[in-house]
């Protein structure tokens, strides 16, 4: 069970749902309290399913009255589900992500921005999407589509003020150490608590009319550049960020190619997301800001043996 269902299960249980929670069952939740005992599991490894085209037939199986489908990650398995589920569900909610957008343009970001995605997982995000919801809108099929920002929360580390998930970043600034951040630090991330992105789900479920055809952004209130992030995390640990600037080129050759790649994809990207689409018509209320999320995480990783 991975960082959203961790928390919308246990969401969806108190909310006096039946539920059935598919997965490939070598995963246990982040947080394992006794709610799971009223989730009934089910075990389906999606790309094998896929790979002879019966994972949709085997989620039509369960009968359920609405599906949630966190990791339909391209148009050809959002196929799929559509054609075996349509006219058997009311209601198909898919986890998309904000990277659909790709750069940003106007910030922030609304929905009814053009997609101009790149990359691979954008692009095909953007591509499901769109599928998605021209079906929704010619043919009537009951779907919603969420798009998430950077999900943390407690048993996993977040995004780091450099664009990367490199834990020596948060190290380096709990130490008072000096951190360089590529250009002058002002390129933006927008994280969502999973805990948030559970909610959102729930509020588009209950308020099915009001979700239908629709897409919408699910991050915290405001994204955070890359400087003030770093400054907010050493406040965090009671030091002052020591902090130097390179540009793009220079840090790149500097970093480690794995730390340089998801630099340059997040900042490249820069999200900065609206979420008054998902206030207004669902309701949606998110409990944590981005910094607030991760220092939850940073806090939780340091109480269960993480060094910093």
């Amino acid at each position: 069970m991975g960082h959203i269902g961790t928390y919308l299960v246990p969401r969806l249980v108190q909310e006096g749902h039946e539920v059935i929670a598919v997965s490939r069952g070598n995963r246990k939740p982040y947080h394992d309290t006794g709610i799971w005992r009223f989730v009934t599991p089910v075990m389906l490894d999606r790309a094998h399913e896929e790979a002879d085209r019966a994972f949709g037939a085997r989620i039509a199986a369960l009968g359920a009255d609405a599906v949630i489908d966190l990791i339909c990650f391209n148009q050809e398995s959002a196929e799929q589900m559509v054609g075996s589920l349509e006219g058997r569900i009311g209601h198909y909610l898919v986890c998309g992500t904000i990277w659909v957008h790709g750069h940003s343009t106007v910030v922030p970001a609304t929905e009814s921005l053009p997609r101009m995605p790149f990359g691979e997982y954008g692009i095909r995000k953007a591509e499901m999407e769109f599928w998605l919801l021209r079906r929704a809108h010619q043919s009537g099929f009951p779907a919603t589509i969420l798009h998430p920002g950077h999900i943390v929360g407690p048993g996993w580390v977040p995004l780091n003020p450099a664009g990367n998930f490199n834990p020596d970043v948060f190290r380096d600034l709990a130490a008072g150490r000096k951190l360089t951040l590529p250009n002058l630090g002002m390129e933006t991330v927008h994280h969502v608590h999973a805990d948030d992105v559970a909610q959102a789900f729930c509020r588009a479920l209950a308020c099915r009319s009001s979700s239908l055809g629709e897409a919408f952004h699910v991050v915290s209130p405001a994204a955070l550049t890359l400087r003030g992030y770093a400054e907010a995390v050493a406040r965090h640990f009671g030091k002052e960020a020591s902090l130097s600037f390179l540009p793009w080129e220079d840090w790149k050759r500097a970093a480690n190619p794995a730390d340089a790649g998801a630099t340059e994809d997040h900042i490249m990207h820069s999200p900065n997301s609206s979420i008054e689409k998902a206030r207004a018509r669902l309701g949606y209320d998110p409990r944590y800001s981005s910094l607030e999320a991760v220092f939850e995480s940073i806090d939780w990783l340091a109480d269960h043996g993480w060094h910093i």
